[in-house]
């Protein structure tokens, strides 16, 4: 009975004309994406050429979202689906019975050519299981708009030199903010932040950054595990513990009382991709000045 919705979706969605999408000239190209941020980045290299569904809409958690009606109508039409591919839950759970209402359209990894890490516990150290959230790397958001960009061109040939140009672009604008950030943690005091959810260790590897985590594995910390997370917090000086809106921050919150700082709210699912990561370098260079 578990998923039972998910057979009446299916049935709905495969009662519908199967007829291959196919490029017309005055058509929009159906492209699926699972995050928001993935959105910004097709948006980018195909501008009004595509119509957009975002699997995982604003407010909603990728570790527990499930699919509408109208997701799996609008995957019936669509004519691509770039996938994270790095072990997003929504991914893990749904992308095999998404791909039987429609196993024509063009599934592109956008993890393709990322250096995979495992999640990162509150000691630093790596343990079993991806860390999932690549996008929150600008080096790593590079790659995934050039994986995007091959696949556009894959499916409307066509317009090859467009995507291009505008892959080409939005590439540009990616090296200026992985600069600017570079620049901006430069002269910070401290290289250590403390998060609610771990969604920043790509951003931290690649920026030689250290995040430690309030949950790991989806778990909120036991008594002892919130005390050790204290003395972490006491011992690098950190007086800002960031949350992600889609998670409860009552740990976070716990742990700022304690150590006389405060809560700073960072989406890491927001659509717009490069304003985010923006005021995530303000919040991160006055964090650790």
């Amino acid at each position: 009975m578990k998923y039972f919705p998910f057979t009446l979706l299916l049935v709905l969605a495969l009662a519908l004309p199967a007829c291959q999408p196919s490029v017309e000239a005055s058509d929009k190209i159906g492209v699926v994406v699972t995050l928001l941020s993935q959105a910004e980045f097709v948006e980018n290299v195909a501008g009004e050429k595509v119509e957009i569904t975002v699997m995982v809409p604003p407010g909603a958690s990728p570790h527990t979202y499930e699919p509408t009606p109208s997701q799996m109508t609008a995957l019936t039409q669509a004519m691509m689906y770039a996938k994270v591919g790095s072990g997003v839950d929504f991914e893990l759970i749904w992308m095999d019975k998404l791909l039987e209402v429609n196993r024509q359209m063009l599934v592109v990894d956008c993890s393709k050519g990322i250096e995979l890490q495992g999640a990162v516990d509150e000691h630093g150290q790596e343990h079993e299981g991806l860390d999932p959230h690549i996008w929150m790397s600008p080096l790593n958001a590079m790659s995934m708009v050039s994986n995007i960009c091959d696949g556009l061109v894959q499916i409307d040939p066509g317009n090859a030199t467009y995507y291009r140009q505008n892959r080409d672009a939005y590439l540009r604008e990616l090296a200026q903010l992985d600069q600017d950030i570079r620049e901006g943690l430069a002269g910070v005091r401290s290289l250590t932040f403390m998060v609610y959810h771990p969604a920043f260790g790509y951003f931290a590897r690649d920026y030689g950054l250290t995040m430690i985590p309030i949950e790991v594995e989806g778990k909120e910390p036991t008594p002892a595990g919130l005390a050790r997370l204290i003395e972490q917090a006491e011992e690098h000086g950190i007086k800002v513990i960031f949350a992600s809106p889609q998670f409860n921050p009552e740990s976070a919150g716990v742990i700022a009382r304690e150590i006389d700082g405060r809560v700073v709210m960072v989406d890491s699912l927001a659509r717009d991709y490069i304003a985010n990561l923006r005021l995530l370098l303000d919040e991160l260079v006055e964090a650790m000045e």
